[in-house]
């Protein structure tokens, strides 16, 4: 019994090692703030153990969790990508476009693709969740508006 305990417990980290691509960032931009957050969006590179912290310690088990809508970019990619404005892309030149090179990167995005909150780039591992935690509930103030 204890053993099927163990492994029920894997499968929760197991599915947050991953995220879902993004593909169309103004439908998914329209989907989590529908669900009252910012669109939050890493940008990885291939082989970045960074990339794979954040994704697999902090963004994949919020994501699981459904506290957060969560996509990733590989911006080392010319994966198809249509922005918030419809036109289509690629990763790389999304990424190029808008000045962003380093990964991790961590973008908070509405649902007409623009920055919610700063971005939080690099991986501080003694303080990463609290400027996470920060920069998500800048996002959520602000795509709440003015009270």
């Amino acid at each position: 019994m204890a053993g099927l305990a163990l492994a029920g417990a894997a499968l929760p980290a197991l599915a947050a090692s991953t995220l879902p691509g993004a593909t169309d960032l103004g439908a998914q931009g329209r989907e989590a703030t529908r669900r009252g957050g910012p669109l939050v969006l890493l940008l990885s590179l291939p082989g970045c153990g960074y990339c794979e912290t954040v994704r697999r310690n902090y963004l994949g088990p919020m994501a699981a969790a459904g506290e957060i809508t969560a996509r990733e970019l590989d911006i080392g990619t010319d994966a198809p990508l249509r922005d918030a404005d419809g036109t289509m892309t690629g990763a790389r030149a999304w990424a190029r476009a808008r000045g962003l090179a380093f990964a991790p990167t961590v973008l908070f995005l509405d649902a007409h693709g623009r920055e919610a909150a700063p971005p939080l780039r690099g991986l501080q591992p003694d303080f990463y969740g609290a400027y996470l935690e920060q920069r998500l509930e800048a996002a959520r103030a602000a795509l709440a508006g003015p009270r």
